[in-house]
């Protein structure tokens, strides 16, 4: 089999354990926004979560890539490494833990929930599970074993749609409310515990006078990356309390723009999904096929056909947004026009993690450290001067100039370290005649949804065939090939 379908396949693989579970989530979509929580209600569920979206990283301590580093490399103790990289996450989410949980009450008051700090305590042994099953997931997708990897997550999807539907419709109580959303993934993620039961009973706390520092020095580099990405995903949302203007249209409070965003941001998450389940797939594939001589080239046609593979869903999600209103209460429609731009910005940023591969096997990880610095001071910055005048489409709009920034630096930074004959004119035509197309298609409007949805997607079809067309050689060739 060849290298590219032995990608495609893992990238399908962990994809039915990233989007097959967020394909259900979305079920949850209309049972949180029709008729039960506010866009103000969803905000604080929006806020919460990104807030604990900066503590996973620092949990984590940048533990996962160091696994992979470490435990792809030919004369590794693949055992030992796990039991390093599980020591030194608990040693910096244990002490964070008890802290958070000790201090709940502050907590909760400054985040603006002050009458329930147990929300906060909930959060916190959620993100500790979380970060103590993250390994065991990456020895998963080391040891290329995605159909468990893939059980696993949409168990645990699953398990979370029935307690939300338990909690939301059977057994409601309105002194709860959105506590009910981090209550389930609660009681779902501490059953990922029973899941590697095995693995995690084996674990006994480790340390190396010279591993240790090594994994540690790789580690924070990319804790740090991990961190500054997170502010340029999540600081939009969690600064819109503090930008949004006190005469915002519409009179909208802060907690009400970040939920009508937050419901973007989860059709748009879809696109996201299919570039961290490449993700899954590709960091791995990336690390055993460094040693290559051909692996440049390899690396460059993973990345043209990944654009025109998210291309493909840029266009099928932005041109289809009328029929995904559905799964929404009334209340949030006002945000779906940002959708295809929010799209463009998680399409930038998997071609970005492509990009990205050199400074992980040269070991030069600061690299991604200052790169993405320099992405979350875009990303404020363009907050901080978009927000005020166009309110959370702001938000969307800071988020491409930052990916798109990220992704300009790094190639051109790479270029020089570890040069790789990316496509550059080939792939920005693609991203730039689709997002045309959708804004094209968009602008035309049909009285009746069938005649809208038909033509529409007419237009996917046919930039199907313009693509095979086009690049029919090329597949046949790398079939061909092995590569």
């Amino acid at each position: 089999m060849s290298k590219l379908k032995q990608l495609a396949g893992d990238t399908v693989l962990y994809g039915l354990g990233s989007i097959v579970p967020r394909a259900l989530n979305f079920l949850l979509l209309p049972l949180q926004t029709k008729n039960m929580f506010t866009p103000a209600e969803y905000g604080v569920v929006t806020n919460l979560f990104a807030w604990a979206a900066f503590l996973n990283i620092v949990f984590l301590f940048g533990m996962e890539t160091a696994f992979f580093r470490f435990a792809s490399k030919p004369e590794a103790d693949q055992k030992k490494i796990f039991h390093l990289t599980i020591t030194c996450v608990l040693l910096v989410s244990l002490p964070i833990s008890i802290s958070l949980i000790l201090f709940s009450s502050s907590v909760a008051a400054y985040a603006g929930i002050g009458n329930h700090p147990e929300f906060v305590t909930w959060l916190t042994i959620l993100l500790l599970m979380d970060a103590i099953v993250a390994i065991p997931f990456a020895r998963l997708r080391i040891q290329r074993r995605p159909f468990l990897f893939a059980t696993a997550k949409i168990s645990n999807v699953l398990i979370v749609l029935a307690l939300n539907y338990y909690f939301l419709k059977l057994n409601y109580n309105p002194e709860i409310g959105v506590g009910y959303v981090f209550l389930a993934n609660l009681i779902a993620n501490s059953l990922y515990l029973f899941f590697f039961i095995r693995s995690l009973a084996a674990w006994r706390p480790t340390f190396d006078a010279k591993l240790t520092p090594q994994l540690l020095r790789y580690a924070y580099p990319v804790m740090l990356t991990g961190i500054a990405g997170m502010i340029n995903e999540m600081g939009s949302r969690i600064s819109m309390e503090y930008l949004l203007p006190k005469d915002y249209p519409g009179d909208k409070s802060a907690n009400d723009a970040t939920g009508i965003l937050g419901v973007a941001y989860k059709f748009a998450v879809l696109m996201n999904l299919a570039v961290q389940s490449f993700r899954f797939a590709a960091e791995p594939f990336f690390f055993s096929q460094a040693s290559d001589k051909n692996s440049p080239e390899l690396f460059a046609r993973v990345n043209h056909f990944f654009v025109i593979t998210c291309c493909f869903l840029l266009l099928t999600i932005g041109v289809n947004l009328d029929l995904l209103k559905s799964l929404t209460g009334e209340a949030f429609y006002e945000g779906l026009f940002l959708v295809p731009t929010l799209l463009l910005s998680y399409l930038l940023l998997g071609v970005y993690y492509n990009v990205s591969v050199w400074f992980k096997l040269t070991d030069k990880t600061y690299y991604g450290t200052w790169i993405t610095v320099g992405g979350a001071l875009i990303t404020i910055i363009a907050n901080v001067v978009l927000v005020p005048y166009w309110g959370y489409a702001g938000s969307a709009y800071a988020s491409v100039l930052c990916y798109l920034f990220m992704l300009i630096v790094c190639y051109l930074a790479g270029q020089l370290h570890y040069p790789i004959p990316y496509r550059i004119g080939v792939d920005v035509s693609y991203i730039v005649v689709t997002m045309g197309l959708v804004i094209l298609i968009n602008s035309l409007r049909w009285e009746n949804i069938l005649i809208t949805s038909l033509v529409n997607n007419f237009c996917v079809a046919a930039w199907l065939l313009m693509v095979y067309l086009r690049e029919r050689k090329e597949l046949i060739n790398a079939f061909r090939s092995g590569n």
